[in-house]
C-alpha cells in the first residue's frame, strides 16, 4: 500500500466548459492547473484516482539541480526559484526547505566522475562544489569515516511528496481550478482536426486545449490517439522510519543507498541506484531507442517477468470515449516494492552511519517511473492534434522540476514567451532521427 498522501476535497461536478483540461493529478499536472488559474484560463484538472496517487507521492522528495541532464538545468533553476516561495504563495505545507544535497564518493574513481559533472554546471554558476573528506565529516557527522569527499549543492532542497501536489491542488481550486478526482479521461474529441473537448467517465467536458500530463499512463493514453510516444516504466522502492535522533541532516546518495530528512523528523530511504524493469509488450516496441540507455547503465536495472506483462498485453489499444478503459479498472498504480533491495540499502546504510542502526522502518512502498529513452521528459505540443500538449517521461526528476515545468507548460498552452526553452523536450526528437543521447552523456 502507498504512503497515506493529504486529502484533497473535488469539486462535485463538471464543468460545462473550460479552456483547458489537465489530465493527470501529479505534480506536472497540480502545478500547470495552478499556473494557469493563477493567470485567469479556466482548468479542470482530471485524477483517475486521488491526486499525488502515484509517483508524485512515492518519490524521495528530492529538490535538486546537482546531476541533472544538462537540458535539465534551466528548468530546475527556475524551479528550485518558485520552491522556494510556493508555501507562502499557496498558503500551505509543501515541506520544501532548502538543507543541501551530496553525492558522495568512497573512492577517488567515484569522486573523479562526480566532479566530471561540474563542467556542465560551469554556465550556470551554480553553487555545486566539490569538497573533501574533512568538509564531508563536518557536515555529515557519524560517517565511518570511508568517505573520501563528495559533491555538494548547498541551494538544493527537499520537499514532501505526500503534501505538495495536494496543497497546490488545492491552491489551483482558490484560483477557480475545477479539481475532479475518480474522473478517468478516456479520450480527447477533435472537431475540425483540433481538439474540442475530452470524454470523461463522467460525460463530456469541451475545452480548446488539453495537457496529458498521466506519468506512467501517458504511453497508453496516446496510443489511442495515434502518437507514438516511446515510454517504459521502472519500478523503485521506499522505505521511511519514525523520527530519529543523531543522524545527518543533508541528503546523500551514493550508490548503495540515499537519504533524507523528513519534515516528521523521519527518514526516507532507498536504494540509491537499483531499478526493476517488468517486461512489458512495449518493452520489445520500443527496444531500439532505449538501447543506448541499456548500454550505459545496464548495471542499475533489475528485469522482471512476471504477471504485469499479459495485463498489459491484454490492454485495448484503441477504444472509444463510451468504452470503459483501463484507466478505470486501475485507479492507482500500487507495485509491491521489493524489500530485498530496501533492506541491503538500510543494510549498507547502517554500515556507513551506525546510527541508523537504530531506525524504526513504519513503512515500504513502490513507484512505477514513467522512462523516455534519454531519460529527459518530453514537453512538447503534437503536431498532428493541435491544442494537444503532452508532458511527461520525467524519468524519476519531475517532483523537483514540478512546479517550473508546469510554469512552462502553461506559458506554452498559452502561447507566451516560454520561462525556459523547451526544444529540447521537444516530442519529435524521438522521430526526426536526432541521436538519442542518455541523460548526462549530452
Amino acid at each position: 500500500m502507498g504512503p497515506v498522501v493529504d486529502p484533497v476535497e473535488p469539486n462535485d461536478k463538471l464543468p460545462e466548459r473550460v479552456d483547458v483540461v489537465v489530465i493527470g493529478g501529479g505534480i506536472i499536472g497540480t502545478s500547470t492547473a495552478m499556473y494557469l488559474a493563477e493567470r485567469g484560463v479556466s482548468v479542470a484538472l482530471c485524477e483517475k484516482g486521488h491526486i499525488a496517487g502515484e509517483q508524485s507521492s512515492r518519490n524521495w522528495g528530492w529538490v535538486r539541480k546537482q546531476g541533472r541532464d544538462p537540458r535539465e538545468i534551466p528548468l530546475i533553476i527556475e524551479s528550485l526559484k518558485l520552491w522556494s516561495t510556493l508555501n507562502e504563495k499557496i498558503g500551505a505545507e509543501t515541506g520544501f526547505r532548502t538543507t543541501g544535497i551530496m553525492y558522495g564518493a568512497r573512492s577517488d574513481a567515484e569522486m573523479a566522475k562526480h566532479e566530471e559533472w561540474l563542467q556542465h554546471s560551469q554556465p550556470y554558476q551554480l553553487d555545486t562544489k566539490a569538497i573533501g573528506k574533512a568538509e564531508f565529516e563536518k557536515l555529515m557527522p557519524g560517517s565511518d569515516g570511508k568517505f573520501v569527499g563528495a559533491l555538494y549543492t548547498a541551494s538544493d532542497g527537499r520537499a514532501e511528496p505526500q503534501k505538495a501536489a495536494p496543497a497546490i491542488a488545492r491552491y489551483a481550486q482558490r484560483m477557480g481550478a475545477y479539481v475532479l478526482t475518480n474522473c478517468a479521461v478516456r479520450t480527447v474529441e477533435q472537431a475540425g482536426g483540433k481538439v474540442s473537448g475530452v470524454m470523461t467517465e463522467k460525460g463530456l467536458i469541451p475545452c480548446s486545449h488539453v495537457v496529458l500530463a498521466g506519468g506512467a499512463w501517458s504511453n497508453l493514453f496516446a496510443g489511442n490517439l495515434g502518437i507514438r510516444l516511446p515510454q517504459l516504466t521502472v519500478i523503485n522502492s521506499v522505505m521511511r522510519t519514525a523520527p530519529l535522533e543523531n543522524v545527518p541532516e543533508h541528503a546523500l546518495w551514493v550508490g548503495d543507498y540515499a537519504f533524507r530528512k523528513r519534515l516528521d523528523g523521519g527518514y526516507t530511504i532507498a536504494d540509491g541506484s537499483t531499478n526493476v524493469h517488468e517486461l512489458v509488450p512495449n518493452s520489445f516496441k520500443f527496444m531500439k531507442e532505449f538501447t543506448p540507455a541499456i548500454k550505459l547503465e545496464w548495471r542499475s536495472y533489475q528485469i522482471a517477468m512476471n504477471g504485469r506483462f499479459m495485463q498489459e498485453a491484454r490492454w485495448p489499444k484503441r477504444w472509444t470515449g463510451d468504452q470503459t478503459t483501463p484507466f478505470e479498472q486501475i485507479r492507482v498504480n500500487d507495485p509491491a516494492p521489493v524489500e530485498k533491495v530496501t533492506r541491503r540499502a538500510l543494510s549498507k546504510l547502517t554500515d556507513s552511519f551506525p546510527a541508523f542502526k537504530d531506525a524504526k522502518i513504519v513503512q515500504q512502498w513502490a513507484g512505477r517511473i514513467d522512462v523516455t529513452p534519454d531519460i529527459v521528459p518530453v514537453i512538447s505540443h503534437v503536431d498532428s492534434i493541435p491544442g494537444f500538449t503532452i508532458a511527461t517521461g520525467f524519468s524519476g526528476h519531475g517532483f523537483g522540476i514540478g512546479p517550473g515545468a508546469g510554469k512552462l507548460i502553461a506559458d506554452m498552452v498559452m502561447g507566451r514567451d516560454p520561462v525556459v526553452d523547451p526544444t529540447a523536450f521537444r516530442l519529435s526528437r524521438f522521430m526526426d532521427g536526432s541521436p538519442i543521447v542518455p541523460m548526462g552523456h549530452a
